[in-house]
């Protein structure tokens, strides 16, 4: 079992950001609580921009172009109180694949942003690879509090591949 963090990062922390997550600030003690609840078991992800977008990201950058940075650069890092820790870093919404794969055995804990883009993708994946997935829900902010609430609605229609808890109820 893993805890992963999904995309704690500037870019996604930063109001005047056109990915601000508006609630992220609120996601940081619950954060921090399942990390010490899971370490040394915690895999933080970074969603990065490809080097030359493909296929149906050409279109999607195009809507973002601002986002069209290099992994160094300062937007895609961690925010500061997560500062330093090791990444698995994708070009992808969903975190999901061999690296996550092998730390999650059957078992995935998910937190982080956006509940309604990267996290629900990861979740998803997980599911689809026969994982157990557990989402915590106040450690997860979406793009609005209104998209947050449908993705954490969504996600229950999955039960119980899928299941929505509270960092008391992780297990």
């Amino acid at each position: 079992m893993v805890l992963a963090l999904i995309d704690l990062q500037k870019i996604f922390a930063d109001p005047k950001s056109g990915w601000a997550t508006p609630d992220f600030q609120r996601v940081i003690e619950p954060t921090r609580e399942l990390i010490r609840l899971f370490a040394p078991e915690v895999v933080f992800t970074r969603f990065i921009a490809p080097e030359r977008p493909s296929g149906s990201w050409v279109g999607y950058y195009e809507q973002f172009p601002f986002a069209l940075q290099p992994a160094d650069a300062e937007d895609y890092q961690l925010v500061d109180e997560f500062k330093g820790a090791p990444t698995l870093d994708k070009s992808t919404f969903g975190a999901w694949g061999p690296e996550l794969a092998v730390r999650a055995g059957d078992r995935l804990v998910l937190a982080g942003v956006a509940t309604d883009c990267c996290v629900i993708s990861t979740a998803l994946a997980a599911v689809d690879a026969g994982v157990q997935v557990q989402v915590v829900e106040e450690a997860c902010a979406g793009s609005t509090d209104e998209n947050h609430r449908k993705a954490i609605d969504i996600m229950r229609l999955y039960a119980p591949m899928i299941e929505v808890v509270s960092v008391e109820q992780v297990r």
